[in-house]
C-alpha cells in the first residue's frame, strides 16, 4: 500500500468515527440536549453540520421555542450620550450584553412605543428603528409640526405621529403620518377634542396592530382608534368594567387588545388585574387574572403608593414595572384566555453600571436563530452572557 492509500485509508477512517460520534448524539438524545443551551450559542450549533441543523431547528419547533425578548436600552446623561442595550431572552433565563456596532447615533432623548417601536425626534431629524434586535435605522425629516412629547406607533408601512405639540400656535391635537414607501409626511384628521388636555405620550397610552392604533387616557380610560388607510378616528370606547380602576395601560398580544389596570387608589393599591378586550367595539372583555400579592408589593417598591406603571408586551410575554422605581420588573406569561404564572424578575440594566442613565426605552421582540444570524453575520450585532434572570416563578 502506497503512503498516498495509507492516507486515504486514515482519512475515511476519521470520516467513520466521526460519523459514529455524530449518530451517537441525533434525534431525541440531542434535541434533548439543545433545547437546554441558550439561544445565542445555538447559533454556531446549527453550523456543525446539517445533522446538527436539524436537530437545532427541531428542538426550538418541539422541545424550547423561542419567546420574546426584553430589550432594555440605557441612554447615558453624559456626553455622547452613549446607548448601551441589554436582553432577557426567557427561553434561556438569561440577560444579554448586545454590542451594538457601530453604536447608534444621538439624535436626542430615546423613548420607545408600542412595545417594538425605539426612536428619537429631534427638530432636525425623526430616527426611528422596528428591526427586532434595533440595529437598522431609519433617519428622515422631522414632522411638519414640531413636537416634544407626541405618541408614535406604527401600523404596516407607516409611521403615525399624534398631539404633544410644542408651540402655542399649533394644534394640540395634529396628526401626521409618515410613509416609508413615499418618504414623505402627511397631515391628516386632528385627534378627538376631547383628548385636548392630554394629547402626550406622558398621559396616554399606545398600542398598535396590524391594522389600527388604539390611544387610551390613562388615568379616565377613555380610549379611541384610528384607522391610518380611512384616516378615520372611532370612539370613544369605556373600556373598564371596573370602577376601582384609576390607572390603566394598553398592549397587543396576538392582535388582541389586553388592558392592566391598578385598583383602588395611588395610596391604597388593591389589585393588579389583566383583561383580554375582542371585537372592534370591545364588548367583549374577559378578566385573565390577578398580579399575586408579595409582586404587587415588588411593583410599589420602597414607596407606600403607586401611581403609575408600564408595559411592554409580544406574543405570550407581558413585562410590567414601575417607571419610578424599575430594578424590579414584573413577568407574566400568557396561556390563551389565562395567565399562565407570574414571576419577578430584577432589571440587569439598573444593576449594571449604566445605573447613571438617565432614560430607560423598554421594548420586547420575537427574536428568533435567524435574527441572531443576521446581526452575527452583518458584524453589527455581538451578544455575551451577564447573569441570570427569574429564580423562580409562583
Amino acid at each position: 500500500m502506497t503512503k498516498e492509500e495509507q492516507n486515504l485509508r486514515k482519512e475515511e477512517e476519521y470520516d467513520d468515527d466521526e460519523e459514529e460520534k455524530e449518530a451517537d448524539l441525533r434525534g431525541d438524545v440531542l434535541e434533548s440536549i439543545l433545547c437546554r443551551v441558550p439561544l445565542i450559542h445555538l447559533l454556531p450549533a446549527s453550523h456543525v453540520s446539517k445533522a446538527w441543523n436539524y436537530a437545532v431547528f427541531s428542538s426550538l419547533r418541539h422541545f424550547n421555542k423561542p419567546k420574546p425578548w426584553l430589550i432594555v436600552h440605557a441612554q447615558s446623561s453624559r456626553h455622547p450620550y452613549a446607548i448601551t442595550a441589554l436582553a432577557y431572552d426567557p427561553r434561556s433565563n438569561l440577560w444579554l450584553r448586545i454590542n451594538q456596532k457601530p453604536p447608534i447615533d444621538y439624535v436626542s432623548a430615546l423613548r420607545s412605543s408600542n412595545s417594538s417601536l425605539l426612536y428619537m425626534l429631534s427638530i432636525s431629524k425623526f430616527s426611528f428603528s422596528v428591526d427586532p434586535l434595533h440595529l437598522t435605522w431609519h433617519h428622515v425629516d422631522p414632522p411638519l409640526v414640531w413636537r416634544t412629547d407626541p405618541i408614535v406607533a406604527m401600523v404596516g408601512r407607516q409611521v403615525i405621529i399624534a398631539g404633544g405639540t410644542f408651540d402655542f400656535e399649533d394644534d394640540p391635537l395634529s396628526v401626521e403620518i409618515y410613509d416609508l414607501d413615499t418618504r414623505r409626511w402627511d397631515a391628516c384628521e386632528f385627534m378627538p377634542a376631547i383628548l385636548k388636555d392630554s394629547a402626550a405620550s406622558t398621559w396616554l397610552s399606545v398600542a398598535a396592530n396590524t391594522k389600527n392604533i388604539y390611544i387610551m387616557e390613562q388615568v379616565s380610560g377613555i380610549t379611541y382608534s384610528f384607522d391610518p388607510i380611512s384616516r378615520i378616528w372611532s370612539g370613544p370606547f369605556d373600556l373598564r368594567r371596573d370602577q376601582d380602576i384609576y390607572f390603566s395601560v394598553i398592549g397587543i398580544s396576538d392582535d388582541n387588545l389586553i388592558m392592566v389596570g391598578l385598583l383602588g387608589n395611588s395610596d391604597n393599591l388593591k389589585d393588579v388585574k389583566v383583561w383580554k378586550l375582542k371585537s372592534e367595539s370591545f364588548q367583549l372583555c374577559k378578566e385573565m387574572g390577578v398580579m399575586p400579592k408579595e409582586l404587587v408589593d415588588k411593583l410599589r417598591g420602597e414607596h407606600l403608593s403607586l401611581n403609575s406603571i408600564k408595559i411592554s408586551l409580544m406574543g405570550d410575554f407581558l413585562y410590567i414595572y414601575n417607571p419610578d422605581e424599575p430594578e424590579d420588573m414584573v413577568v407574566c406569561e400568557i396561556n390563551c384566555e389565562k395567565l399562565r404564572r407570574w414571576g419577578s424578575l430584577k432589571n440587569a440594566a439598573v444593576s449594571d453600571r449604566s445605573r447613571v442613565a438617565e432614560r430607560m426605552a423598554i421594548t420586547c421582540a420575537e427574536v428568533g436563530l435567524g435574527d441572531l444570524g443576521k446581526a452575527v453575520g452583518s458584524g453589527k450585532g455581538r451578544f455575551s452572557i451577564v447573569n441570570d434572570g427569574i429564580s423562580h416563578w409562583l
